[in-house]
């Protein structure tokens, strides 16, 4: 027989202290127990999962294929580390003459210590399902991996076209199990519970990495991670991910590193600004982003009217003071225009704003004053 088992025979090493101890390519589910399934990996590295797989080989016969399990019997027995070393075929019963069934390739250790059935070593064989209109899989035996279950259609025999094998009659079963704080790639156990807050996973059906947490599987953000060193990556690995190529920053966009743009921050303000004894403000707006701020004030005097002398300069004329954080770290001087005159206006870094000169002879009355600028925060 083919299928080996790990201190199983009667003979040498205590066997059940041996598999009850056992540390190696084991996931555990409690304190002594472990998750039953099989090592992973291919010879090319391009696939989850390689060993203990199936195909068809004739209309009644499949070929089951090398490969490394184990398997976990009740928690006082110990888990059975397991090799198919050859490929092995496997032949199903004819079918029922009036309904399918469903059947289920298990790779199985008998125990007889624990079974009582007279017989140490371990199998791959088929659990025979029962025939039904509606047929259901049977119940793996104990101390038993299923691989793959497989529909046998009413009738069928190897003079009938045997299991329509091209038609989806098998499903692959397999699941994986790994060494204990290893990553454990997902393979039709997704759902299953982790053993340890902390434990890892790699679902290749969702697409990221996920920490169980306690009670759930959380995914683990992709975008935390350190920027790939120039020469060490030629294709990303996701969205958003970055690398440093030559100085510069790049993000990978799906198809293509693109030179990393940092997003444009705007800020913008409509509040803030107080008018001087005799104006108002009857407007006020300020932007800026990347460093650079503009504002618009719009003032209108509600003193008594100013009038300009023949050479334009007038007393200075506090108008407002701008808000905390939209001052100019300088003294500017700007333009202010009320459609009819104008003049200069200071921007002191104190944060008021001073009319200096304005059109001679010109009157500074109602009308709405526009004093605009941008400047270097």
């Amino acid at each position: 027989m083919p299928v080996r088992s790990g201190w199983l025979t009667p003979t040498g090493q205590s066997r059940q202290h041996t598999r009850i101890t056992n540390i190696g390519a084991t996931t555990p589910v409690n304190p002594l127990g472990v998750r039953s399934g099989i090592l992973p990996g291919t010879i090319d590295g391009k696939y989850r999962v390689g060993g203990l797989w199936m195909s068809s080989t004739g209309p009644m016969t499949a070929t089951v294929y090398a490969g490394k399990a184990v398997i976990q019997g009740g928690n006082s027995d110990g888990a059975y580390p397991v090799a198919l070393d050859q490929d092995m075929t496997i032949t199903f019963t004819d079918g029922d003459a009036l309904n399918p069934r469903i059947d289920l390739v298990v790779l199985r250790v008998y125990d007889n210590d624990i079974d009582l059935q007279g017989r140490y070593e371990a199998v791959v064989e088929i659990v025979k399902g029962e025939p039904k209109a509606a047929p259901v899989a049977p119940p793996a035996p104990a101390r038993s991996l299923v691989l793959f279950s497989v529909k046998v259609k009413a009738g069928a025999s190897a003079g009938t076209g045997g299991i329509d094998w091209a038609g989806g009659a098998s499903t692959d079963l397999r699941t994986t199990t790994v060494a204990t704080g290893g990553i454990l790639p997902v393979y039709n156990n997704a759902g299953v519970s982790g053993a340890y807050p902390g434990q890892y996973q790699d679902n290749d059906n969702a697409h990221y990495l996920q920490r169980w947490d306690g009670t759930s599987w959380v995914a683990y953000p992709k975008e935390i991670g350190g920027v790939a060193p120039s020469g060490t990556l030629s294709t990303g690995s996701y969205t958003g991910q970055f690398r440093e190529n030559a100085g510069v920053l790049q993000r990978w966009n799906g198809s293509a590193w693109v030179n990393y743009q940092p997003p444009v921050e705007v800020e913008t303000t409509t509040t803030g600004a107080t008018a001087a004894a005799n104006w108002t403000v009857s407007y006020f707006y300020a932007r800026r982003t990347r460093g650079i701020a503009t504002l618009n004030v719009n003032v209108t005097r509600s003193g008594a009217d100013i009038t300009a002398p023949a050479n334009g300069n007038i007393t200075d004329e506090t108008v407002c003071t701008l808000p905390v954080g939209w001052r100019s770290p300088i003294n500017l001087e700007t333009l202010a225009s009320d459609g009819v005159g104008a003049g200069s206006a200071a921007l002191l870094n104190t944060g008021d704003i001073v009319l200096r000169t304005w059109t001679p002879n010109g009157v500074l009355t109602t009308r709405p004053i526009r004093i605009t600028a941008t400047f270097v925060l």
